[in-house]
């Protein structure tokens, strides 16, 4: 009765009913990514039913998160998205299982967790992570629910799903290779409306449920993009691209080999990269620069000497950076890569310049461990 009771407006709902909520209710969906568009895909497809859900994330709550990421308060500050996520949803509907996946989604874990599961929400906010995802389903013929948001629009598609006459698309169908990091900046560096993710996340939603009991139609081999200042929005076909299976991995030992931090950040000079520990050593090495290239107000904040510049002002700045070594980090190391990309280019060899792998969140969780 209780059951009944719960999803009773489903039940009711004509075309929907019983049949239909026990297809939710069997279904296993990872979302991968707890941040603006993860938190409303998570709420709302625990919400309906979904009988099993993961949710793929490393990441910590930080003030500037809560802008858009509605799990969170300002009493998860520090913690764990993915734990403090799985607790709220578990609060929301203790009839479901919910599977935090505290890691990130890499070459080396990625087909194992994704092959564990019926559907894939791509909530992430980089293109690393979507390429990886997008080949990652490719191989493992897993439907996808892709979405994108860029300070005032967003985008929407469902991947690797056959439609009638059995063709079926994927993101390198529309992007075959990514573009350079400075070319596509996040919405750390660009910003992004508020409420702008919260939107394309219930519409991801809206295709998980579509996709998993079959009703109306899923954006199939479509893509749409809306536009939140002027409310309009549009789709267009997504036709195959001759160059997408040139660059997708053809089996899982290509994919094993492939490194797509290093793609996606231009993939000509592959920038040097350091561990939590060399970084240690570099603190109080007289010759270099300590820069942060997060907002200022990020958390946690660093607590060692360094030299905050924004990656967006990071260009009219250069001439702060009069050290033989740069040694940059952010949070996860995403933009820490873009702006050692640009330090590169423009210094040439005249320095030695180093990116943190895994931001300032590997930095503490090495100091922890």
């Amino acid at each position: 009765m209780q059951k009944n009771e719960r999803y009773s407006r489903h039940l009711n709902l004509k075309g929907f009913g019983l049949a239909a909520q026990q297809k939710l209710q069997q279904a296993r969906v990872l979302v991968i990514g707890a941040g603006g568009l993860g938190c409303p895909v998570l709420q709302y497809l625990a919400a309906a039913g979904v009988g099993t859900i993961g949710i793929a994330d490393d990441d910590i709550v930080s003030l500037s998160n809560l802008q858009r990421q509605v799990l969170y308060t300002v009493d998860d500050l520090g913690q764990l998205k993915a734990q403090q996520a799985a607790e709220r949803l578990r609060r929301l509907n203790p009839e479901i299982l919910i599977h935090a996946h505290i890691q990130k989604v890499d070459v080396a874990n990625a087909l194992a967790l994704i092959s564990k599961y019926d559907l894939i929400v791509d909530g992430t906010d980089n293109f690393a992570s979507r390429y990886l995802i997008n080949d990652s389903c490719f191989l493992l013929e897993k439907p996808l629910v892709f979405a994108a948001v860029y300070q005032y629009e967003g985008q929407l598609a469902v991947f690797h799903v056959p439609d009638q006459s059995g063709l079926k698309t994927s993101y390198r169908d529309l992007f075959p290779t990514p573009p350079k990091a400075s070319e596509a900046p996040d919405c750390n560096a660009a910003g992004v409306l508020g409420v702008l993710p919260g939107m394309m996340g219930m519409m991801q939603a809206t295709e998980v449920i579509k996709l998993i009991t079959g009703l109306g139609d899923p954006l199939i081999n479509q893509l749409l993009t809306y536009n939140a200042l002027s409310a309009e929005s549009y789709t267009i076909r997504i036709s195959p691209n001759p160059q997408a299976l040139v660059h997708t991995p053809k089996d899982a030992e290509e994919f094993s080999q492939m490194d797509y931090e290093w793609l996606c950040s231009g993939g000509a000079s592959p920038i040097r990269v350091i561990d939590a520990h060399t970084f240690e050593l570099y603190k109080s090495d007289p010759t270099a620069v300590i820069l942060d290239v997060r907002e200022f107000g990020e958390w946690p904040l660093a607590s060692f000497p360094h030299l905050q510049i924004p990656l967006n002002a990071l260009q009219e700045q250069l001439d702060q950076l009069d050290k033989e070594k740069i040694i940059v980090f952010c949070q996860s190391g995403k933009r820490s890569a873009a702006a050692a990309t640009l330090l590169q280019e423009h210094f040439g060899g005249s320095k030695e310049i180093y990116s943190l792998a895994g931001g300032i969140t590997a930095l503490e969780n090495n100091l922890n461990n």
